[in-house]
């Protein structure tokens, strides 16, 4: 997951003093925190340094990350009016993600790049509530009672998304994938009413770029089916779902991506081993199966616990 360099001391090193957004919008640094999980856990792909508020960052939202707290909206959008604060954005606006971009290519060679966005219904919530959230009153108050608000926020938020992944297309990404971190917030009802057209503008609008498209949300056990019908080719799954259960509501045209939870990596190798062959195992019951975890790596996870990982995985899928 896109948190896979947050527990090497190098990474915490080298963010020393600098914020979030300042390190996402440094070419150099994101080629250097990118690189670091790729050198210390000999995964098979990089995955960009970002944050998925980044571009709407670059549409002139004020923003800022919070450590411990997450982003942190300084006006949030809870009318028509605030919407006009939030502009399209073109690819000069985020050349500093194109810039990173093409400096990874040339340092990883052979070894992919998967580029990463937040989806439309997870960027509405952050900026609609003002921040992280456990309930989304707000945003569900939005989505229920000022629907045309809600289908002019996303429809923009579709726009910025597409743009700013078919720049890290264009500047070299081999891979993309589109985060609905809070997407499991709603029904399946809702979700194929009020969010999956938004999302599927973004997938749809990448069919023509000729790499994969890889959709992931939280929680989304009932939303599997329809994440992969808005256009994805691989389907996340966190790790409250088996993949072989997946596999059966996503269909069998598509790979999924997952799923030990990250929580597995504290409880010794022995344990670590066997969830893992538990996994890669369910896996075998898709067309194909990116190995990685249900969510992010947690900070305060061992690294030499995913070294000895990638090296299992790497084994098990050889044979």
């Amino acid at each position: 997951m896109r948190q896979a360099g947050r527990s090497l001391p190098e990474y915490r090193k080298i963010r020393e003093g600098i914020g979030m957004l300042e390190s996402c919008r440094r070419p150099d640094l994101v080629t250097e925190i990118t690189l670091q999980p790729v050198r210390r856990h000999d995964v098979d792909a990089a995955i960009l340094f970002s944050d998925i508020v980044v571009p709407i960052a670059a549409a002139g939202v004020d923003l800022d990350i919070v450590a411990g707290t997450g982003p942190v909206v300084a006006e949030p959008i809870r009318s028509a009016a605030d919407l006009e604060r939030l502009r399209p954005i073109t690819a000069d606006d985020v050349d500093f993600v194109a810039e990173a971009v093409r400096l990874l290519v040339a340092e990883l060679g052979a070894t992919p790049l998967i580029g990463f966005a937040g989806a439309p219904f997870t960027l509405a919530s952050y900026l609609i509530e003002g921040g992280p959230s456990r309930t989304y009153l707000k945003t569900k108050a939005m989505m229920y009672g000022a629907p045309d608000l809600w289908e002019a926020l996303l429809g923009r938020l579709a726009e910025i998304t597409l743009t700013f992944l078919r720049t890290q297309v264009a500047a070299g990404v081999s891979a993309v994938q589109l985060f609905d971190s809070w997407a499991g917030a709603l029904s399946e009802a809702d979700y194929r009413r009020y969010v999956m057209p938004h999302s599927a503008t973004v997938l749809r609008g990448l069919a023509e770029a000729g790499v994969p498209r890889i959709h992931f949300g939280v929680g989304t056990a009932v939303l599997l089916e329809a994440m992969g019908e808005a256009g994805a080719d691989v389907v996340g799954v966190d790790w409250r779902t088996p993949l072989d259960v997946a596999t059966k509501r996503i269909g069998p045209e598509r790979a999924v991506q997952g799923n030990l939870d990250p929580a597995i990596l504290f409880a010794g190798w022995d344990v670590v081993e066997r969830e893992a062959r538990r996994v890669l195992e369910q896996g075998r019951s898709a067309p194909g199966h990116v190995f990685n975890l249900g969510h992010g790596v947690m900070p305060e996870t061992d690294p030499e616990i995913l070294t000895r990982l990638v090296a299992l995985v790497h084994e098990v899928s050889a044979r």
